[in-house]
């Protein structure tokens, strides 16, 4: 675990370096909603028992980030928390809740352009909680761990004011949350979602 949070605060630190000349402004907030995605099967547990699916929830998204120039920005995504539900062999058996912080670099194409397509990789971090069982699983404590992975992304900046963006982005996180059952490891949940986002960004 110690890689990714070196890595995490290698890139954090970035936005402390001088930054050269940039005709854009420097920091930015994008707003808007964010669905999390989890990818189509979400894997077994219990030795193969318990198929896993997570469904989807849409949140409120809110991106913090800054230039470093006008190619180069670090961006840190944040969200209310989101809300799932697990299925295990297709009835419903766990509802939980997470915060998915997410810490990309990202470089853009054209920032002098109103179409500003643009990428990004780094590091995801969830935290999982309010698990609550029911159904199949009624009686028993379920537990979902936290989940350190890499993260990228693609997107693109449509200039719509002067300090005004609509930004549209699709993300890919790595994430495998190891399970438990009334304290017992039963196995790991494969989530792997695509993010998708459709956000308002102001500059200054």
């Amino acid at each position: 675990m110690k890689t990714p949070i070196l890595a995490a605060l290698a890139l954090a630190t970035a936005t402390l370096l001088p930054m050269q000349a940039n005709a854009q402004d420097d920091w930015f907030v994008r707003v808007g909603p964010v669905m999390v995605n989890p990818k189509s099967g979400n894997g077994t547990l219990a030795g193969g028992a318990l198929a896993v699916d997570i469904d989807s929830n849409t949140q409120l998204g809110l991106a913090f980030g800054r230039y470093l120039s006008p190619n180069l920005a670090v961006e840190l995504l944040a969200a209310t928390p989101f809300h799932h539900t697990v299925a295990l062999n297709g009835a419903d058996a766990v509802d939980f809740k997470h915060l998915p912080p997410t810490l990309s670099l990202q470089y853009y194409f054209a920032p002098d352009a109103g179409f500003n397509p643009f990428v990004g990789a780094g590091l995801n971090y969830t935290l999982t909680f309010s698990e609550d069982s029911y159904g199949p699983v009624a009686g028993n404590e379920v537990t979902i761990g936290n989940s350190w992975g890499l993260a990228a992304q693609v997107g693109a900046v449509i200039k719509i004011g002067e300090t005004m963006d609509l930004v549209v982005d699709a993300r890919w996180a790595d994430i495998d949350a190891d399970v438990q059952l009334n304290g017992a490891e039963i196995g790991t949940a494969n989530v792997d979602p695509l993010v998708y986002g459709l956000t308002l960004g102001f500059r200054f």
